[in-house]
């Protein structure tokens, strides 16, 4: 694949520790110099180009000083970008051309990648790590992916993303929903998987169209709701259903999320149906959602009605971009380039003025926090030293022409260089 130069187990070469990333221009700002301690940014000063640089001729990760001085080169950072709705498990990433071979509809799909995983070698290590470090080679640091649990491969895919992402050594930091598939209610066992799932350590359990599905959004609801009740995790729910039927659900979400108190821990995925909703039904809905503290996910689909992006924030609904499947069962389609989905999501939000093209960038990062176990995600004391590089003018030519990561540091260490990943 483009960029990968090496086995997806071999690391290209050693990261390089940052202690100060001087010469970057925080948002666009000013030119500025990050300081970093274990992993994390201690303080953010105005760049003096007079200050020494540490070892002459310092201008890269390659050639960073003992002391760990990186420079910059004034070039734009961005926090790390945050994959908010990923399936890392399911991707065919670095092995030979998968022909699609699906049938139309979830349910032709769900069958298809059931027939044909075990022939890819899904879930398995290798091709989970290809996928992660194709992701971190163009700018994210973090991610919430959805694992499939069910009566085929039980809790192994799990296990399998959590062997990944450690053989990283924290170049992507990762929060897993252990997701069923091919339903909750309707193939028996599941429920249970899900309840070990979340007694294992999985942060979130997940939802499929309760609905369309299951055919019982009662059922299962409740059913997620008394696990997530349990063992104090978090839902994420994939609602494809549209209109009324999907408003509906979401209404059964609300009114679960503020009778268990798991306000801030719920999360509705897709939720065509609120882009589709018109009016005051929208209006009243999307408040709704923000007084029951439920965020949403999207993945910037063509042809779905765009999310009310604005509307969404101005409630305090938290809003986060993923890449949903990267060349898997379900679609040959997607790269893992964040930032490129960024410039979709833009573009199907119909943001032109500079303030909304930020917006979109802020969505694909900093402000996804919450979606994988943050407080903060930015570049300010405190937050976790995670930071891309590219050379730009300003944020929204950044997200309108997403050019190449020049440079990704995450939990202080150089990840990725030019195009090259380095674990």
């Amino acid at each position: 694949m483009t960029g990968t130069t090496t086995p997806a187990s071999t690391p290209a070469s050693t990261p390089s520790t940052v202690t100060v990333l001087r010469d970057v221009r925080p948002w666009g700002g000013e030119r500025s110099d990050l300081h970093v301690a274990d992993g994390v940014i201690t303080a953010v000063v105005p760049h003096d180009p007079a200050a020494p640089a540490g070892t002459p001729g310092s201008t890269g990760p390659e050639n960073a000083t003992a002391s760990g001085v990186v420079d910059g080169g004034g070039l734009l950072a961005l926090p790390g970008l945050v994959n908010a709705h990923a399936h890392v498990d399911k991707s065919w990433w670095g092995k030979p051309w998968v022909s699609y071979g699906g049938e139309p509809g979830t349910q032709g799909r769900i069958a298809h990648e059931r027939a044909h995983r075990d022939e890819l070698g899904i879930p398995g290590v290798d091709v989970t790590l290809a996928v992660l470090r194709e992701s971190v080679r163009t700018g994210t640091t973090a991610v919430r992916s959805h694992v499939d649990v069910d009566l085929g491969v039980g809790l192994r895919g799990i296990e399998v993303v959590r062997e990944a992402v450690a053989a990283l050594g924290g170049a992507v930091h990762a929060e897993i929903v252990a997701f069923p598939q091919d339903g909750v209610l309707r193939r028996p066992g599941v429920l249970d998987l899900l309840d070990q799932a979340a007694a294992a350590g999985a942060e979130h359990i997940g939802g499929l169209d309760p609905a369309s599905i299951d055919r019982d959004p009662v059922g299962q609801l409740d059913g997620l709701f008394a696990i997530a009740e349990r063992h104090g995790v978090g839902i994420d729910v994939h609602l494809h259903d549209g209109g009324e039927l999907g408003a509906f659900q979401i209404e059964l979400m609300i009114d679960r999320t503020l009778r268990t108190g798991l306000q801030g821990r719920v999360n509705v995925a897709h939720g065509f149906a609120v882009g589709q909703l018109a009016g005051a039904r929208q209006a009243d809905l999307v408040a709704a959602m923000g007084e029951a503290g439920i965020t949403m996910s999207t993945v910037a689909p063509i042809g779905a009605a765009p999310l009310p992006l604005h509307a969404l924030r101005a409630a305090g609904v938290p809003v986060g971009l993923g890449t949903d499947g990267i060349r898997d069962l379900w679609s040959p389609y997607g790269t893992g380039d964040l930032l490129t989905l960024t410039t979709q999501l833009a573009r199907l939000s119909g943001f032109r003025y500079d303030d909304d093209l930020v917006t979109a960038a802020r969505i694909a990062s900093a402000d996804a926090a919450r979606f994988v176990g943050r407080e903060v995600h930015d570049l300010v004391v405190g937050a976790p030293a995670d930071v891309v590089l590219v050379d730009a003018e300003n944020v929204p030519d950044a997200v309108v022409r997403a050019p190449r990561r020049a440079l990704v540091v995450a939990g202080g260490r150089v990840v990725a260089k030019d195009g090259e990943v380095l674990v």
